[in-house]
C-alpha cells in the first residue's frame, strides 16, 4: 500500500509572503451550523481540510447537498432528511460532536456515536449533553451510541464549569432551535465563537456576547404569535418534507475568519530557520500572547490591518523566554500552539518550561523531536527544553495535527533531510503545508513511497 512523506531539507532561510487560510476551528462549527439554514450557504475560500472532508461527508449523509464552486463551498441543508450519524464518520473525527446541537435544534432528535480523533487523552463531552439535557433533551448512552430526543428544546440558563470551547459551540446551536432566551454563562471566549456567532447572526439568529464569557442566544422564531412554545419538530412530516414548525435560519455568503494556529505555525517556523515573511490576512488581535512571546525571544514582529511580519535575523540564535509557557483558555497560551512553539526554540538559548493545562497527551511530539537531536525532559504535565546547538534531520511520525506541524518546523532548522510519515494528521488542518513553506523558500516535498 501506498503512502507519502514530506522530506525537508533544513538550512534554507524564509522570506516571502502568503495569505493565511480559513481556520478549521471556525469552519467546522459552522459547517454543522449549517444544518440550520432553510436557504443555502455559500462559504467563501473555505479551506480543504481533511477534517472539511469529513464533516462534508456528514453532511451529505444527512441529506444535505455541497458543492465546491473554486475556492468557495455551497451548502443547501432545505432537504435535508436524516438525523443520524453514521459510527464510522463519527470516530473519524473528534469535533462531529458539533452536529448533535444543529441536528436536535432541527429535528429534535439526533443518533450518533462517541466521537473519535487526535489522540490527545480524555476529552469527555459531559458538559455538551449535560448543557442539552437542561434544555429538555433526553439522552441515552448505549455502547457508545447517542441517542437524543427531546418534546421541544427550551432556553434555559447553563452555567458551565470550565469554558469548553465545543460545549460553547455546541449549545449555542441547539439554542437556535429553542423557545426563548438561552443564556450561557461562563462560555469558551476564543475567536472561534466570535466567528460562529457572527455567521449565525449573518443568517439572521439574534446572539449576543460571543468573546465574553455570558452569550445570550434570543429565539423569537420558535415563540408563536400567543407566546407560547412550539410543539415538538418530528423533523419529517407524513409526505417526507421538512416539519414546517422548524422555520430555520436563511441562507449567506460568509468569509471564515483566518487561522490563527495556522499563522503562529508559519511564524515559529520563520523563528526556527531566520528569515523574513509577511502572512496576509493574519489577525494581530487573535494572537496577543502568541506574539508576546515570539518578541521575548528576540523575533521582530509587524502587524498591520493586511496581516502579521516577522523577522528573524538567521546567524542569531532565538532566547527561551523567561516565564513558563502555560497552555489556557483563550486570551492565556493556546495548547494547539504549544508543540509547534516548542518545536521553534529547540536551538534557542536557554530553557524554555512548557506547563500544558489542557491535555493529558500533548507532549507525544516530544520524543519524535529527540530523534533530531532535541533536548526534552518531560514530567507530568511540564516539559523543559534546554536549546541545542544543532539538530538533525531524521525519520520521524505526525502523531497528532500540531504535533505534524511541530516535525516540520523543527526540519527546517535541523541539519540534512528530515522524514516525516503519518501525514493524514498534518492535513486534518493544514490546507497546503507543502505549498505553503515552498512559497516561502524551504526545500520541501510530498513524496509517494
Amino acid at each position: 500500500m501506498k503512502t507519502e512523506q514530506l522530506w525537508i531539507r533544513g538550512g534554507k532561510v524564509l522570506n516571502g509572503e502568503i495569505e493565511i487560510q480559513g481556520a478549521k476551528n471556525s469552519v467546522l462549527p459552522i459547517l454543522a451550523a449549517s444544518i440550520l439554514n432553510q436557504e443555502p450557504v455559500k462559504l467563501l475560500r473555505c479551506p480543504k481540510l481533511r477534517d472539511v472532508e469529513m464533516s462534508i461527508k456528514i453532511l451529505k449523509s444527512l441529506g444535505c447537498q455541497t458543492v465546491w464552486d473554486g475556492d468557495d463551498l455551497i451548502i443547501n441543508a432545505k432537504y435535508i432528511n436524516n438525523w443520524r450519524v453514521s459510527e464510522d464518520l463519527t470516530r473519524q473525527m473528534r469535533s462531529s460532536v458539533i452536529f448533535l446541537g444543529a441536528i436536535l435544534a432541527r429535528f429534535g432528535k439526533a443518533v450518533c456515536s462517541m466521537p473519535g480523533g487526535c489522540e490527545l487523552g480524555p476529552r469527555p463531552i459531559d458538559l455538551h449533553l449535560s448543557g442539552l439535557r437542561e434544555m429538555g433533551v433526553e439522552i441515552q448512552e448505549d455502547h457508545g451510541e447517542l441517542n437524543c430526543e427531546t418534546a421541544c428544546l427550551r432556553g434555559c440558563e447553563i452555567v458551565l464549569s470550565t469554558p469548553s470551547v465545543g460545549a460553547t459551540e455546541n449549545l449555542m446551536l441547539a439554542a437556535c432551535g429553542a423557545s426563548g432566551v438561552t443564556r450561557i454563562s461562563n462560555a469558551a471566549r476564543e475567536p472561534e465563537i466570535i466567528d460562529l456567532q457572527d455567521f449565525l447572526n449573518a443568517c439572521g439568529a439574534d446572539i449576543t456576547g460571543a468573546g465574553s464569557d455570558i452569550i445570550i442566544i434570543n429565539n423569537k422564531n420558535n415563540n408563536n404569535q400567543d407566546g407560547e412554545l412550539n410543539p415538538a419538530r418530528d423533523g419529517l412530516n407524513q409526505a417526507g418534507e421538512i416539519n414546517n414548525q422548524f422555520r430555520g435560519l436563511r441562507g449567506c455568503t460568509y468569509r471564515v475568519m483566518p487561522d490563527r494556529i495556522v499563522a503562529a505555525t508559519y511564524l515559529y517556523a520563520a523563528a526556527s530557520a531566520g528569515g523574513e515573511i509577511f502572512l496576509k490576512n493574519a489577525r494581530e488581535k487573535d494572537m496577543a500572547v502568541i506574539l508576546s512571546r515570539l518578541r521575548e525571544c528576540g523575533c521582530e514582529i509587524i502587524a498591520n490591518s493586511d496581516g502579521i511580519g516577522i523577522k528573524r535575523e538567521p546567524g542569531r540564535r532565538l532566547k527561551a523566554p523567561r516565564e513558563t509557557v502555560k497552555t489556557a483558555p483563550y486570551p492565556g497560551f493556546p495548547t494547539d500552539a504549544q508543540s509547534v512553539f516548542m518545536a521553534a526554540v529547540l536551538k534557542a538559548e536557554g530553557c524554555t518550561v512548557f506547563e500544558e493545562n489542557l491535555f493529558e497527551s500533548r507532549y507525544r511530539h516530544a520524543d519524535e523531536l529527540k530523534r533530531m537531536g532535541a533536548d526534552i525532559k518531560i514530567s507530568g504535565r511540564t516539559a523543559a527544553v534546554r536549546g541545542v546547538k544543532y539538530l538533525k534531520g531524521a525519520s520521524v511520525a505526525c502523531t497528532d495535527l500540531r504535533g505534524g506541524a511541530a516535525l516540520c518546523i523543527a526540519a527546517l532548522a535541523a541539519d540534512g533531510v528530515t522524514r516525516i510519515d503519518y501525514l493524514k494528521h498534518i492535513d486534518r488542518g493544514y490546507e497546503n503545508i507543502c505549498r505553503d513553506l515552498s512559497a516561502l523558500g524551504a526545500e520541501i516535498t510530498r513524496r509517494e513511497i
